[in-house]
């Protein structure tokens, strides 16, 4: 994605909103999921200091292409994928050293957050308590 379009995004709370509620499923209405007051203060937060941009510009600044090969880091790594989000294990094994592997199925999402905040904090409790 060119730096232009990223900048027109997130430029406008319009289309920030837009694109942040296109996240969540489509069989529930933002507001239902998260509230709207939530919704929109994740937004105003990304757009008020100016960081939406380089957030969305992360998952394209990689050092090396896609599909190239990267070494392993060794480093114990916890994921976590609610429903309507992926996440594959066999690629995501290739490169972190995979100790927990949690699939919430029904429910939850990109926003996880904010959609299920006492699931994601537990699960993240209970990988750091198995490294102490």
């Amino acid at each position: 994605m060119p730096r232009w379009l990223i900048r027109r995004w997130a430029s406008s709370p319009g289309s920030s909103t837009s694109s942040a509620s296109g996240r969540i499923p489509r069989e529930a209405l933002p507001h239902d999921v998260v509230g709207i007051d939530r919704l929109l203060t994740n937004v105003m937060l990304y757009w008020l200091t100016d960081t939406a941009s380089s957030s969305a510009y992360v998952g394209y600044m990689q050092e090396s292409s896609w599909g190239a090969a990267k070494s392993a880091s060794g480093i114990p790594t916890a994921v976590i994928v609610f429903a309507h989000d992926v996440g594959i294990r066999h690629y995501a094994e290739q490169e972190h050293a995979i100790t927990r592997w949690t699939d919430v199925e029904d429910r939850g999402g990109h926003f996880a957050a904010l959609e299920e905040p006492e699931t994601l904090t537990a699960d993240i409790q209970e990988f750091f308590a198995g490294l102490r």
